[in-house]
C-alpha cells in the first residue's frame, strides 16, 4: 500500500473521529497531497483546490519590498498556491506589491488570487475592481470577496447598493471567477449573507482555538458553510499575535488547531523567512489533532476564552479598516 493511500485513509478515519466533537468533514476527508509537499484541499464546490497554507497580503506588504517579493517568490516554490489580499491593504500597496512579484517567471498562473472589495455600491465597486487589477497587474482575479462584513448594514448594502450586481458583471466579463465575502467582528452578520438569495462560493474568518468559547464562527458560521459546500477561509489563527504573545500558546499548536477545522485554507501572515519555514512545516507535516487532543485543549483555554480578551478584533474597533469605519461613520 502506497504512503498517499496510507495518508487518505488516515484523514478519513480522523475527519470521522473528530466529526463527533464538531470537528472534521468532507473538506478533510478530502485533502490530497501534492508535488510541491503542502496538501491541498476543495475550495467548496469550485472545483478548485487550495494549499492549505495561504500566504497574508497585509502582513507581507508590512515589510520592505526588498525582502517581500523574494518572500512571495519562496512561498511559490514552498507550494503556497492561496494568496490573500484587499483593495485597502496599506492603501493599495499590498497588491501593488504582490502584482510585482506575480508578474515575472508565469507566477500569476501558479497561485489562486484573492482579494477584496471595500465599496459597496455599484460604481464605487466596479472602481476598485479596476484599480485592483491594475495593481495586481493580471486580468482576473479568481476569488474576489466583499471585505469585513462588520457592520449590520453590510448584507443589506451589498445587495440593495449594487456591490453584488457589480461583482456578477465581473464575473460574466471574466474579470472575477469566484465572489465571497469576509468577517472578523460579529457571526450575525455573516449568518446574514448566508440567508441572503445568493450562492457564495467563499466565507472568511477567524479560525482560532479562542473561538470556540466567545462568539463562535467555528461553532455557528462553519457548519453551516459545510453543510453548503460554501469554502471557509480561516484567518486569525494566532488572533493577531496575541496567542502566542500573550497566552503563551505554541504558533504551531494554534495553526494545528486550525488546519483541523473543516476549511478549505488558513490564510497565514508571514513577514520573515523563519515564519514561513515555520508554516510550511506546519502544513507538510500536518496531521488532525484527535479528540482527545482537542478536548484537551480547549479545556485549558476556556477560561482565558470564555470572555474575548484574546480575540480583540471581535470586540474593538483597532482592527477593523478605517475605509469601513468611515464607510459606516465608526
Amino acid at each position: 500500500m502506497t504512503h498517499d493511500v496510507h495518508r487518505r485513509d488516515f484523514l478519513k478515519a480522523a475527519a470521522a473521529g473528530l466529526a463527533a466533537t464538531g470537528f472534521g468533514s468532507w473538506v478533510l476527508a478530502a485533502q490530497e497531497d501534492s508535488p510541491a509537499g503542502i496538501p491541498k484541499r476543495p475550495l467548496g464546490n469550485t472545483g478548485e483546490k487550495v494549499s492549505i497554507i495561504g500566504l497574508g497580503g497585509w502582513h507581507i506588504a508590512s515589510i520592505p519590498e526588498g525582502e517581500g517579493i523574494p518572500l512571495i517568490h519562496q512561498a511559490i516554490d514552498e507550494g503556497i498556491t492561496f494568496f490573500d489580499n484587499a483593495w485597502d491593504y496599506h492603501d493599495g500597496g499590498a497588491e501593488e506589491l504582490m502584482g510585482k512579484a506575480l508578474a515575472s517567471g508565469g507566477r500569476r498562473d501558479k497561485v489562486f488570487l484573492m482579494t477584496k472589495v471595500c465599496d459597496r455600491d455599484y460604481a464605487g465597486a466596479k472602481k476598485q475592481l479596476d484599480q485592483s487589477l491594475r495593481r495586481l497587474r493580471t486580468d482576473r482575479i479568481d476569488l474576489w470577496q466583499f471585505h469585513e462584513i462588520n457592520y449590520p448594514d453590510d448584507p443589506h448594502w451589498v445587495f440593495d447598493r449594487g456591490g453584488l450586481k457589480a461583482a456578477l458583471e465581473a464575473r460574466k466579463a471574466g474579470k472575477v471567477r469566484y465572489i465571497g465575502f469576509t468577517g472578523h467582528k460579529d457571526i450575525q452578520y455573516l449568518l446574514e449573507m448566508l440567508k441572503r438569495p445568493f450562492d457564495w462560493a467563499t466565507a472568511q474568518m477567524p479560525i482560532n482555538v479562542m473561538d470556540a468559547h466567545y462568539r463562535s464562527f467555528q461553532k455557528e458560521v462553519v457548519p453551516l458553510c459545510n453543510r453548503r459546500k460554501i469554502g471557509v477561509i480561516g484567518m486569525k489563527s494566532l488572533a493577531c499575535g496575541i496567542l502566542p504573545n500573550e497566552a503563551g500558546l505554541d504558533a504551531s499548536l494554534c495553526r494545528r488547531y486550525a488546519l483541523s477545522l473543516p476549511i478549505s485554507t488558513l490564510v497565514c501572515g508571514i513577514t520573515s523567512r523563519e515564519n514561513l519555514k515555520q508554516d510550511v512545516a506546519v502544513g507538510r507535516n500536518f496531521k488532525p489533532m484527535t479528540a482527545a487532543e482537542v478536548r484537551q485543549l480547549l479545556a485549558e483555554t476556556k477560561e482565558a476564552g470564555s470572555q474575548g480578551k484574546l480575540e480583540r478584533f471581535k470586540t474593538a474597533k483597532q482592527f477593523d479598516g478605517q475605509y469601513h469605519r468611515d464607510q459606516h461613520g465608526a
